[in-house]
């Protein structure tokens, strides 16, 4: 079952928290690519630091974070595309990274669109699972509580509080005090441990 929009329209960590087991789905020419969200990072408005939004609130990564809930929010970091989903309460702006994925369906193709055989290091990582899945900016403020755009999230499996790790956001030069970065303890599709 697709995870309806309302399900965005939440404080970004606790859209983070409860993405962790859910299933991100790609199709692409029929083929459907999915896997088990391992590892989130919450983002907010302009007044986090380590905000699109933060230096400036006039350019289009801004406004889409400030903007509907449930659309994707793309961009590239050394030559790497990012997924985020924005999510946020009324008023503010906010967006989840999805950092890692734990690879379930369509193996065989994210393979083929990597190059990399070993499964483990497949989608450990935003822009590792950005080229596994065929995600770039032709995505971008796509609604994913929807197949039209060809990518979604489903109900995955359940991960339980005492699962769940935390720590700062990962490549954050400036962070916020209270740790933002879930995963999934133990899991080896997490990006890194620590």
């Amino acid at each position: 079952m697709i995870i309806g929009r309302e399900f965005y329209l939440q404080d970004p960590e606790e859209v983070s928290i409860k993405l962790l087991g859910k299933l991100l789905v790609r199709e692409v020419n029929g083929i459907r690519m999915s896997g088990y969200i391992v590892e989130t990072e919450a983002y907010y408005g302009a007044w986090d630091p380590a905000s699109r939004a933060h230096k400036s609130m006039k350019g289009d990564l801004a406004k889409t974070l400030y903007g509907e809930v449930g659309l994707t929010l793309i961009y590239g970091v050394h030559g790497k595309w990012l997924l985020n989903i924005v999510s946020h309460l009324e008023g503010d702006g906010g967006a989840v990274l999805i950092r890692a994925i734990e690879p379930y369906e369509g193996i065989e193709q994210m393979i083929k669109n990597t190059g990399v055989r070993d499964i483990t290091k497949l989608s450990n990582g935003p822009g590792k699972l950005c080229k596994a899945m065929v995600i770039d900016k032709t995505l971008h403020r796509k609604p994913v509580y929807t197949k039209t755009s060809g990518i979604w999230i489903e109900e995955g499996r359940k991960v339980e509080n005492y699962e769940i790790g935390r720590s700062n956001r990962i490549g954050v030069k400036r962070d916020l005090p209270k740790p933002l970065r879930f995963y999934v303890k133990g899991n080896i599709y997490v990006s890194r441990s620590k």
